[in-house]
């Protein structure tokens, strides 16, 4: 019996490490691949999600300088409307590599 608590003692700490761990590692590499919360070159790329319920989701989706709303659900995706994209902020645009202008320069 005393092992058995042993085990359990030194095993729940450990998975629970490797559950914390993959989960933060799964989180940047989200980023750094092209997800939501940008990174990578993408032709796809989420604009905003919203859910309206537990089944049932809209996300705004750009495409080749299109944005598509689009509705999710478990029998799949609908297309709802389309415009021309939205200038994206700068806070999101990618910095040109040797380009002289920062932030400061744009405030002002």
């Amino acid at each position: 019996m005393l092992l058995y608590i042993l085990k359990l003692l030194i095993l729940l700490p450990l998975i629970g490490g490797m559950i914390w761990g993959s989960l933060k590692l799964a989180k940047r590499m989200q980023g750094q691949l092209g997800g939501p919360n940008g990174g990578g070159d993408k032709a796809v790329r989420i604009v905003e999600t919203t859910m309206l319920s537990p089944t049932l989701r809209l996300a705004v989706i750009e495409f080749h300088g299109k944005e598509i709303l689009v509705s999710t659900s478990k029998a799949g995706l609908t297309r709802l409307a389309e415009a021309p994209a939205r200038a994206r902020p700068a806070s999101d645009a990618p910095m040109l590599a040797g380009s002289d202008t920062d932030m400061t320069d744009i405030a002002a």
